[in-house]
């Protein structure tokens, strides 16, 4: 599993039909410190997430088993929120609003 964060959405005029209703995420991965880490990549996400959030992901087959119907031709998956994660005492992710 790997850490990254929504950052667009992405809408296909044509895909595989196995991937019908699935929505498709621009996700940058992100490292331990919580800073960019390689290029963004497109996922296909199996719970409601949005631009800005912090997700945890899959790659490879995982992705594929974690899609609604399996074997599909994807290579990473949005499979959940990260609601606080703290590296080396540093905190990554949203904060409340207000909050200090």
């Amino acid at each position: 599993m790997y850490l990254g964060r929504v950052i667009g959405r992405v809408v296909a005029t044509q895909r595989y039909a196995g991937l019908t209703g699935v929505p498709l995420h621009w996700l940058q991965p992100l490292d331990e410190h919580g800073a960019d880490m390689g290029d963004a990549l497109v996922a296909c996400t199996v719970v409601s997430a949005g631009p800005g959030d912090l997700v945890h992901f899959v790659d490879g087959r995982e992705a594929a088993l974690a899609c609604p119907e399996t074997f599909v031709p994807v290579d990473a998956a949005i499979l959940g929120f990260v609601e606080q994660a703290h590296a080396n005492d540093k905190f990554i992710g949203r904060t409340a609003a207000g909050a200090r």
